[in-house]
């Protein structure tokens, strides 16, 4: 079992045919869960799951609500960003996470692998969000 970055196949056809909306005002609600190193993410993840799910102090299954950012462009590559998310108080080990649209059957967009356990004792536990640029942001039309 393992999780490998990728943004899912499945997301990239269903952007074709307007399932996903990730405008900030009117947009769907996108969810992100945390996962074990027991849980096998990738390209081929089509919704989320609980298999592999994450446990532990102020994490409750199916993560958190993001919040959106409005896609732009950076040159000629539509981004998509999210602020930061914050787990507070957290007792929790996780290896990486899905973002999935809450609002369309928890759709899988993208599975990430963290590169390691990621642990919080009673503490925050924080996923930061690469800065929305061509060659950085999370999610990347190009």
């Amino acid at each position: 079992m393992a999780i490998t970055s990728a943004v899912c196949s499945s997301f990239k056809q269903e952007v074709l045919v307007g399932t996903h909306n990730f405008t900030a005002s009117s947009g769907n609600s996108f969810k992100l869960a945390l996962y074990t190193s027991s849980a096998t993410l990738g390209a081929a993840t089509t919704a989320f799951t609980t298999t592999g799910q994450a446990s532990g102090t102020n994490y409750t299954s199916g993560g958190n609500a993001l919040t959106n950012i409005t896609p732009v462009l950076s040159g000629t590559t539509a981004v998509c960003d999210f602020a930061d998310l914050t787990f507070g108080t957290a007792t929790v080990t996780a290896r990486g996470c899905m973002i999935y649209n809450d609002t369309n059957s928890d759709k899988a967009v993208c599975a990430i692998d963290f590169g390691g356990d990621k642990t919080s004792t009673a503490g925050d536990f924080t996923v930061v969000f690469p800065s929305p640029t061509a060659t950085g942001a999370i999610i990347r039309l190009a």
